[in-house]
């Protein structure tokens, strides 16, 4: 058994090398060192976001978009950087990145992914607080970042994007099984190595590679911090699609439950969290 394990993990290498995994921007990088000093350099960290007109358009977007809620509206790179801190502030801007490593062009099915995590995303972030779980602008971070594999795959595989369509989630069976079976490598696993390769929280990267695998989730030997941010996002998931799609979330009947338990709540409390959701 361990042989096999060894053998399948030696071929995801292989194909994960064949992808080609984004390196993590010089920017982020930059940005990281800041978030770790005693003293960070707003001026030097705003010059930096700044330098890239797109990151910066985008950032004050999302900073000033309803589902944060802030009071005063941000106008300048400095300003939404002393508004939130700037921890919190690259959190934002780490998920802004992978979107830029990841161009929509005229991919449908990528402009579509992007549409549902981004969608997801605002939803988890709008949750946080009525459930008092987590830092809006993490949670918000892991769930842009939870399916980013699914990216990956949309741009090695030209057939993924059919493959997506053809899958049946309501089997029961995590679409991780179908893809590894086919590509030799699931989308959970190729996000995770991107999130470490970024030098994301390890509470994220561990959420990101066991989000389908909701009976290792509730064996107790995934971090409590990954649970609830995997519990949240699969939340924020049955939201968004009860608005947006229709009544059934395949992911909603393998992982409901658990969700509901980690969370510590009701089907009737998250309900009354998802009228307070701006969609």
């Amino acid at each position: 058994m361990e042989q096999a394990l060894r053998e399948i993990d030696k071929e995801a290498d292989r194909i994960v090398r064949e992808i080609g995994i984004p390196p993590s921007p010089a920017i982020l990088t930059r940005l990281l060192k800041q978030t770790r000093e005693d003293e960070p350099d707003y001026d030097e960290a705003a010059k930096l976001i700044s330098a890239d007109v797109g990151l910066s358009g985008a950032m004050l977007k999302t900073v000033n978009s309803a589902f944060f809620g802030l009071r005063t509206k941000a106008t300048s790179i400095k300003q939404a950087l002393q508004l939130l801190g700037l921890r919190n502030a690259v959190e934002i801007i780490t998920g802004l990145l992978l979107r830029q490593s990841f161009p929509v062009g005229d991919n449908a099915a990528m402009d579509d992914f992007w549409q549902t995590s981004s969608g997801i995303a605002s939803v988890c972030a709008q949750l946080a607080r009525p459930l008092g779980i987590g830092n809006r602008d993490e949670v918000y971070t892991f769930a842009l970042f939870r399916d980013c594999g699914i990216a990956l795959l949309l741009v090695k595989f030209p057939g993924y994007a059919n493959f997506m369509k053809a899958s049946h989630p309501d089997s029961g069976s995590a679409i991780t099984a179908a893809e590894i079976e086919k590509f030799g490598i699931d989308h959970a696993s190729l996000g995770a190595r991107l999130a470490r390769s970024w030098l994301l929280p390890e509470g994220t990267t561990a959420g990101i590679q066991h989000h389908h695998d909701i009976a290792q989730l509730q064996s107790g030997s995934v971090a409590r911090e990954a649970c609830r941010l995997v519990a949240l996002a699969l939340a924020a998931e049955w939201i968004y699609t009860r608005h947006n799609v229709g009544p059934k979330c395949p992911e909603w009947s393998r992982g409901g439950d658990f969700a509901l338990n980690t969370l510590n709540i009701s089907t009737e409390d998250l309900l009354a969290a998802a009228k307070t959701i701006d969609h």
